[in-house]
C-alpha cells in the first residue's frame, strides 16, 4: 500500500472506541490518539482552563488546531491509520455548545477529509463509566452521539453503525467495512 488512508472511528464518550483502537493496534495497525482527552490532561496537569468544564470556545479551538495538526500529520504516511475521532467531532462539540467557530471548523471538514466511512460506536450503557476525563451522564452521551452521526452526515460521511461485541469481533466488522 502507497497511499495514506485514514479512517476515523468516533461515537460519544464512553462507547468503547479506544479499547477498539487498541485491538486494531494490537493487529499492526496504526492508530492516532484521541485528541480531546489529550487536551484535557495537559490542561489539568498545567492547571489550564481549556477545559469542556472551563474554557470551552478556547478548548474547542486547540480541539480543531490538534485535529487539524494530526490529520496533516497522518496524511503524510502511507497506509491505514485509525483515527480515535475526526475534525467532525470538533463540528459536533463546537455546535453542542453554540460556538461561533462552527463555519471554521466546516470549511476544516471540507478541507481534511478521511475515508468515506466514518466508524461510529453508539452508546452502550453496560459498559459506560465516567472518569477524570469523561464526565458527561449516559444520558449526554446518547444525546452525544446523535449529534455526531449528523455532524458526519453533514459533513458528507457515510456513517457506519459499529455493533456492540467485544472489541475483537468489533475491530473485525471495521476492517471487513474498509474498501479495497
Amino acid at each position: 500500500m502507497d497511499a495514506s488512508r485514514l479512517v476515523v472511528i468516533s461515537g460519544g464518550p464512553g462507547a468503547g472506541k479506544t479499547t477498539v483502537l487498541l485491538e486494531l493496534e494490537r493487529r499492526g495497525f496504526r492508530c492516532a490518539a484521541e485528541v480531546a482527552r489529550g487536551i484535557i490532561q495537559e490542561q489539568a496537569r498545567e492547571g489550564g482552563d481549556a477545559l469542556p468544564w472551563g474554557d470551552r470556545e478556547r478548548y474547542c479551538r486547540l480541539m480543531l488546531e490538534r485535529s487539524i495538526a494530526s490529520y496533516r500529520e497522518h496524511a503524510a504516511l502511507n497506509g491505514i491509520t485509525f483515527f480515535d475521532r475526526g475534525i467532525p467531532d470538533t463540528l459536533c462539540y463546537a455546535r453542542l455548545i453554540g460556538s461561533p467557530l462552527e463555519d471554521e471548523i466546516v470549511a476544516a471538514c471540507r478541507m481534511y477529509r478521511y475515508e468515506e466511512h466514518a466508524f461510529l460506536a453508539p452508546p452502550w450503557e453496560e459498559i459506560y463509566s465516567t472518569d477524570e476525563e469523561r464526565k458527561q451522564t449516559f444520558g449526554e452521551a446518547v444525546r452525544t452521539y446523535g449529534l455526531m452521526v449528523k455532524a458526519y452526515g453533514d459533513c458528507g460521511y457515510e456513517v457506519v453503525e459499529i455493533p456492540r461485541a467485544l472489541p475483537k469481533e468489533r475491530a473485525e466488522f471495521i476492517v471487513g467495512k474498509l474498501p479495497t
